[in-house]
């Protein structure tokens, strides 16, 4: 069995090894300080023998190096087994994910303090931001978000220490108030009967396989980006740290400022104006839905009428509209024209409608009529006795009209 050292002596960068054995591309050492890929944190990246690695994976109790093609060789080049290889990791990433990985610890230290029957469904690191799903008694809203973001810099800020050991299991699930997830937390089971433990000082606790910082000063800035719910009673918390958390922040500041001299206020402002803003956008959306519903209904009362089969029928052509638009002034027409008992409007544009109305107690009926105009000139509609709609009309508007009017 070859277990990483990268969890224990996460500083490592550079280390040599004997080969144990290559199979093709894979390299399996006799003692390595690369990452394998496990419990939501990458695979290290870098190289062996000079070579890049392109993925680090634990296979039947041994981590196994994945090299990158050679094509003069077709498999690891002139590594072979005895050989005494260099390993150079990656410092960047190895950095990157050990600041996420302990944030996702300092994270989950701050939902200790504000979410009730909290639980851990997980996480995963990827290059941009990391995300860690909580189990609660209720979903995170905004305002949790905010909270989360905060209390978890603060534990950034007081530069709080964090440790790891190797506990007998029985010792690992007697402290007080660990999160223990073997489910998500793949490496934390360190060889059967025993318990990898980190500790965040007087924060957080819990069994874990990953690489960490040794202090949360180390992290960076922790900036929350989404929450969601991906399944019942799991919320998912996205955030980025360090460097892509600051430009982040920075975005986001530009982004406040430019909206603020757009409404012409201050950030501090800036959600009351917006607010103000949106109540006068509503109020002359529903101003001109009601005009246009107006327009709509002066147009329907212009349609010439005739009589079909003893129903007075009033049909013409409308522009500018949608079907759904003219089911309210249709109704209001047929209510305050007592001479007129049905009413069919064909919609011009590039896909030509027509959409049917008729009294209750008219010997009409819309969805028949709708029917038939489908019938006729194509497309599909459907609806009932006092409303019915159809489109993808295969015809000319003034076809469709002339047609209704001589039927």
């Amino acid at each position: 069995m070859t277990a990483s050292r990268a969890p224990a002596e996460p500083a490592v960068r550079e280390f040599e090894s004997t080969v144990e054995r290559v199979d093709g591309r894979e390299v399996v050492l006799e003692e390595t300080y690369f990452y394998a890929e496990s419990g939501g944190q990458p695979a290290d990246r870098g190289t062996l023998a000079g070579v890049l690695v392109d993925d680090v994976t634990e296979r039947d109790g041994e981590v196994v190096h994945v090299l990158g093609e050679d094509p003069t060789a077709g498999g690891a080049g002139d590594v072979e087994p005895g050989e005494v290889v260099t390993g150079v990791i990656d410092d960047d990433f190895r950095t990157y994910c050990a600041r996420a990985h302990t944030a996702s610890h300092v994270l989950y230290g701050a939902a200790r303090r504000t979410c009730e029957d909290l639980g851990y469904a997980g996480f995963d690191i990827s290059p941009e931001k990391v995300r860690v799903d909580l189990t609660t008694a209720e979903p995170l809203d905004d305002e949790d978000l905010v909270e989360l973001e905060r209390l978890s810099n603060r534990a950034v800020w007081e530069s709080r220490s964090v440790s790891w050991e190797v506990l007998p299991e029985a010792a690992a699930r007697d402290r007080d108030g660990i999160a223990f997830n073997t489910k998500t937390e793949e490496g934390a089971m360190s060889g059967g009967e025993s318990v990898r433990v980190v500790t965040v000082e007087d924060w957080d606790v819990a069994a874990c396989g990953g690489t960490h910082v040794e202090n949360t000063a180390e992290i960076g800035t922790i900036t929350a980006l989404d929450r969601s719910n991906p399944g019942e009673g799991v919320t998912r918390v996205e955030f980025a740290v360090g460097p892509t958390a600051i430009d982040r922040v920075a975005a986001r500041h530009a982004a406040a400022l430019e909206a603020a001299t757009a409404a012409d206020t201050n950030v501090e402002d800036l959600p009351d104006e917006v607010r103000r803003l949106r109540g006068e956008v509503d109020r002359l959306d529903s101003a001109l839905r009601d005009a246009q519903s107006d327009l709509l209904g002066a147009r329907l009362a212009e349609f010439p009428t005739s009589e079909v089969d003893g129903v007075v029928w009033a049909v013409g052509t409308v522009a500018d509209a949608d079907p759904n638009d003219l089911r309210e002034p249709a109704k209001a027409l047929l209510e305050s024209e007592a001479d007129v008992d049905a009413l069919a409007a064909v919609g011009t544009g590039s896909a030509p409608f027509v959409v049917a109305a008729a009294v209750p107690d008219a010997d009409a009926d819309a969805g028949e009529v709708v029917g038939a105009v489908t019938d006729e000139f194509g497309g599909g509609g459907g609806g009932g006795p006092t409303f019915a709609q159809g489109g993808g009309l295969d015809a000319d508007p003034e076809s469709v009209v002339d047609w209704l009017r001589s039927r």
